[in-house]
């Protein structure tokens, strides 16, 4: 004869997970709404989607200081990247097709490197590679720590009006013709 053991289940942590779950579905609901369900998201920096992009100022590799907010009124392609990051080449010609595309409309692609081997490094790399876009220098990746990038490559996609509208890790083919199109509807004539 089989004695049946008797089990009880204990609910305790269900109903602890459960309400931290209902806490934190409440608290993101009475929040700033980020992505602009009836809020004004301009007014707000941060370094996602739908917010105003934080405005730096770098030096080129000709050594001018080149301004984000001075693009205001362009479609921003911004993309941080380094000439030891694999991926990063593997984007590189696309992103070349996409700058000669568009470069003299109201479009700007700027990329900021965060090598530490100076300039020279840097130019050696867009000479083997033949890139002409503009690059700006970002050494002690303070641009790159404003964005909070996670690595590289890493590309913000900033409105005219100055707004990050989209972020890409890792890297993307930029001369695919849904690409393209769509940055012609937001560029447009």
């Amino acid at each position: 004869m089989s004695v049946a053991k008797e089990t009880s289940v204990n609910y305790v942590p269900f109903f602890l997970l459960a309400s931290l779950f209902l806490a934190l579905y409440i608290w993101n609901f009475t929040r700033v709404d980020p992505i602009g369900h009836g809020v004004d998201t301009t007014k707000y920096e941060y370094p996602a989607e739908n917010y105003l992009a934080p405005d730096f100022s770098l030096s080129n590799m000709d050594g001018n200081e080149l301004t984000l907010s001075d693009y205001r009124g362009k479609v921003v392609f911004l993309n941080f990247w380094a000439t030891w990051c694999v991926t990063c080449a593997e984007e590189m010609p696309s992103m070349e097709k996409l700058y000669q595309r568009f470069k003299g409309r109201d479009f700007a692609m700027l990329t900021v490197t965060i090598d530490k081997e100076g300039k020279d490094h840097v130019q050696a790399y867009l000479d083997k590679y033949a890139l002409t876009f503009p690059v700006m220098l970002d050494p002690d990746k303070k641009v790159a720590n404003l964005y909070q990038t996670t690595g590289v490559p890493e590309t913000f996609i900033i409105n005219k009006s100055g707004v990050i509208i989209h972020k890409a890790v890792g890297p993307r083919d930029w001369s695919m013709d849904s690409v393209t199109q769509t940055f012609v509807e937001m560029i447009g004539p």
